[in-house]
């Protein structure tokens, strides 16, 4: 599939989420096999374009083509104006928020609380279309709650306004991440509308995605929750829907390699005291299903240094590779 003259091949995204998106973690997913990752959220409230946060939200140098950027907010002047910083400043793709169900980025009539206002949302996307020359994407939930599912409406005005594609999560934002994701409101929109569809919810599996991809006719799908912990599952997905084949998930070594090339990268981008802090809940994720998880995370979120931490992380996966019990320090 093509967004504007890139194309998304495999059609296995990573979402944009708030906190988990960064840098590192979007290089390691592309590297696993995605074919695009959207960066986490990037205010349009121009203070804080130089803040810490920001600066490292917005650093993007060596990343892999095509460089996707989320963008939030409520003002459609202040939304094209973040498009252009965020053109300006090496995104090849712009996002727009109005998925985010949170209820601080809701409160603030951002995120998915703009699905209740469908003026502003053909404002805002025709504020921002008209801001940039790179190509414009959407990302939406179903509706407000499930007595307003508009997002065929919405759906219509992106294509109207010229947004190059559209991410649709099968919920409404008052569903925040309950129940189960329903697709039928995806495959209505993917029959309504023109532009490629990235069906988002629920897709944990490589079989899970090819269902989704049949049922809805999107032209991808998009992955969020379960790639924390789990970056693999871009290879397997893009792997299981090219060959009908699985791969065999990754052994303990092989996790172990992975997770350590990430805090690696995550303490050379933020630094030891911010990547250890960071690192601490991707820490969580890797270990969340193995039955050491409570102990594991325990001694390492206590490592306050790269050192520590990291030497805990690699005793751990080795002993686990290795078939031993893996016996954890009382303390760091």
């Amino acid at each position: 599939m093509l967004i504007g003259p890139y194309r998304i091949d495999p059609p296995v995204v990573l979402a944009p989420m708030a906190g988990v998106t960064d840098k590192p973690f979007r290089q390691l997913c592309k590297r696993l096999g995605a074919g695009l990752a959207v960066s986490e959220m990037t205010t349009s409230d121009p203070r804080m374009w130089s803040t810490k946060k920001s600066l490292w939200r917005m650093d993007h140098v060596g990343e892999p083509d095509p460089i996707s950027v989320q963008i939030a907010g409520a003002d459609p002047r202040a939304l094209a104006d973040a498009a252009r910083f965020n053109a300006d400043h090496g995104a090849q793709i712009i996002d727009i928020n109005m998925g985010c169900p949170a209820k601080k980025v809701c409160n603030a009539w951002c995120g998915s609380a703009l699905l209740q206002h469908e003026d502003l949302v053909a404002r805002i996307l025709d504020a921002v279309v008209g801001a940039v020359e790179v190509p414009v994407t959407l990302k939406i939930r179903t509706g407000w709650d499930r007595e307003h599912r508009n997002g065929l409406t919405v759906a219509r005005i992106a294509e109207q306004a010229g947004i190059a594609a559209l991410a649709v999560h099968g919920r409404t934002r008052a569903d925040l991440y309950n129940g189960e994701a329903e697709y039928d409101t995806i495959a209505a929109i993917k029959a309504a509308i023109s532009i490629p569809v990235f069906a988002n919810g629920d897709i944990d599996s490589p079989d899970k995605a090819a269902f989704v991809l049949r049922h809805t006719g999107a032209d991808a799908v998009m992955i969020g929750r379960a790639a924390q912990g789990r970056p693999w599952i871009f290879r397997g997905i893009a792997h299981y829907l090219a060959t009908g084949d699985l791969l065999p998930e990754p052994d303990a070594r092989t996790v172990g390699d992975i997770l350590l090339g990430h805090l690696d990268a995550l303490y050379a981008f933020y630094g030891e005291e911010a990547g250890v802090r960071i690192a601490r809940k991707h820490l969580g994720w890797y270990a969340k299903d193995r039955p050491e998880n409570a102990a594991f995370r325990q001694v390492v979120n206590r490592a306050d240094s790269a050192d520590a931490q990291r030497r805990l992380t690699a005793d751990y996966f080795s002993a686990l590779a290795a078939g031993a019990p893996a016996e954890l320090p009382k303390a760091a």
